[in-house]
């Protein structure tokens, strides 16, 4: 069989064919044509192995391997490497989605850089550091929460999600994203679900820096003459939270003391607020007790709150200027080492047809008293 006959056209170039997978039959039976050309050059060489070749047979073995024989030079290599590429090609596509063509893959587009800090499109920084900067962001949701983050800080908005229906009142900041080169996404009810992991999405979502605590040292130094800070010992519920925190943006509170300061970062917590969480500072109490140390020593009157204890009612008193209100969980309260720190100690009177208010209502209520008693502007 004449391989020059099969490969060549008319001008005596190598036509270059590609198989199709279903084709692989006829290639082996191709094979079995050649394979009584293979087996008499296997004779010869067990012939040259035992002696029997003579050096002129040896010259034309020569001759027809280095294409002499009239056979166009490198035709059968060409034939098979191209072979070889189709066939790694093929083995190299997932299993189910075999391609019979080769393809090639296009060059790295500009368009995959990382413009938002490893959150939009692919991202091109180390993965490490990609789990960090995520451990440094939080998801929040609810209308007046987002505006009220975007009004306060803008900056701090990494990706957002709304639903067609409120980008109206959202025109200023897609305005803003859009010059800012911020990654934003009008989906549909379904999918912003999905982002922002509730239904009670208020039809928008961000993932925002977080902001973190500070310490007490950095509050005490901007702090000024009239000024109530709130302690919450063991409060850990989200929308107790969102509450107390609305109630301290609507009273002028600005510093709240907590043992874990990024509970207040929780989309539940803020949501609740309703904006007012961007009115609010985290302070770290590394140590609640050796905390309050430090608010007294810079001259604030520590005021616990029970209704199991010997307090006096809060509608009798004149609460100090500067003061830290202490609150605890509704169930247990303060701790006993907390109550002891106390200089002052009240409640809130009542019918006693309940044991006790919401930890978030008796805020709203104490704050309301410090309020109007020293009326803060």
């Amino acid at each position: 069989m004449n391989d020059t006959n099969d490969f060549s056209g008319k001008n005596g170039k190598v036509k270059v064919m590609y198989v199709r997978s279903e084709e692989q039959d006829n290639n082996k039976g191709n094979d079995k044509r050649r394979g009584g050309r293979d087996d008499k050059r296997d004779d010869r060489r067990g012939d040259k192995r035992s002696g029997g070749r003579n050096d002129r047979n040896d010259r034309n073995d020569r001759n027809e391997r280095s294409g002499r024989s009239g056979r166009p030079e490198g035709g059968r290599s060409e034939r098979r490497s191209d072979n070889d590429r189709r066939s790694s090609s093929r083995d190299s596509a997932p299993r189910g989605e075999q391609s019979p063509w080769r393809t090639v893959s296009k060059p790295g587009s500009d368009e995959l850089e990382n413009d938002h800090g490893g959150i939009s499109g692919k991202s091109q920084i180390d993965p490490e550091q990609l789990r960090k900067q995520r451990q440094e962001e939080t998801r929040i949701y609810g209308e007046n929460a987002c505006q009220a983050m975007f009004k306060n800080r803008p900056d701090g908005i990494v990706r957002a999600w709304f639903l067609q229906s409120v980008t109206p009142r959202f025109r200023d900041a897609l305005k803003w994203m859009a010059a800012n080169r911020k990654a934003y996404h009008v989906v549909d009810e379904e999918e912003l679900t999905k982002a922002s992991g509730t239904e009670h999405h208020g039809g928008v979502c961000f993932i925002i820096k977080k902001r973190g605590g500070m310490a007490a040292e950095t509050y005490l130094e901007n702090a000024v003459d009239t000024d109530c800070v709130l302690a919450l010992e063991d409060v850990g519920n989200p929308h107790n939270l969102g509450g107390i925190m609305r109630s301290c943006a609507h009273f002028g509170v600005k510093g709240v003391i907590l043992q874990d300061a990024g509970m207040l970062e929780s989309g539940a917590a803020i949501r609740t607020a309703e904006g007012g969480a961007e009115h609010i500072k985290a302070i770290d109490a590394d140590g609640f007790t050796p905390t309050l140390n430090k608010f007294r020593e810079a001259g604030y009157t520590i005021v616990t709150t029970s209704s199991h204890k010997g307090s006096q009612d809060i509608a009798k008193v004149q609460l100090p200027k500067k003061m830290v209100l202490v609150l605890g969980q509704e169930s247990d309260g303060l701790s006993d080492s907390t109550w002891d720190q106390g200089d002052m100690s009240l409640y809130i009177g009542g019918t006693g047809k309940v044991e006790s208010l919401n930890v978030s209502v008796a805020t709203g209520i104490m704050l309301s008293q410090w309020w109007s008693q020293n009326k803060v502007k």
